[in-house]
């Protein structure tokens, strides 16, 4: 059987890493953050409160197809939290291997806000915010590949769901 990838994406603070961790646990899979693959120039970009714009992207989308290939490359199934914001960006990431698919972790405004608010320690300030929604398009239904899950309730709600919805 191929390695599967999934690919959890979403704005930052939906909780993409924890969902993430909690699918990798379950199905056994290599969990991978798409944030410790940023380039330092992109964290000191976002550490600055200066969004990332589509070129400070291309690379870092390079290196998580990389990543993503290395890993089934031995066999392995991956998941990575991975924001995937716009189609362009998704688009890269199917035409850079084979066997994807999508978690897209559907959360408002207001739920992700009192979610960062209590993340410790990470290098997007809440400021960054309103760029991650204004950048954002949601997949379209001619996306097969991708299951949206609306985060509504807590992060062990929304973990179920995921699973559920994965099989």
């Amino acid at each position: 059987m191929c390695a599967q990838i999934i690919i959890v994406m979403g704005v930052s603070g939906c909780g993409k890493t924890t969902i993430g961790k909690i699918i990798a646990d379950v199905k056994r899979f290599v969990f991978v953050d798409g944030d410790d693959l940023h380039p330092q120039t992109n964290i000191k970009k976002m550490q600055s409160g200066i969004p990332l714009n589509d070129e400070d992207r291309s690379g870092w989308l390079k290196q998580i197809i990389q990543t993503a290939c290395t890993v089934a490359a031995d066999g392995n199934s991956c998941v990575i939290a991975c924001s995937a914001l716009k189609r362009k960006y998704r688009d890269v990431l199917r035409a850079g291997t084979q066997n994807i698919s999508f978690i897209f972790l559907k959360a408002s405004y207001e739920k992700v806000y009192q979610q960062m608010i209590t993340r410790k320690s990470h290098f997007m300030p809440m400021d960054l915010l309103k760029s991650q929604f204004d950048t954002l398009e949601e997949p379209a239904a001619d996306e097969k590949d991708v299951i949206t899950i609306a985060v509504s309730g807590g992060l062990k709600e929304t973990a179920a769901a995921t699973l559920q919805e994965l099989g």
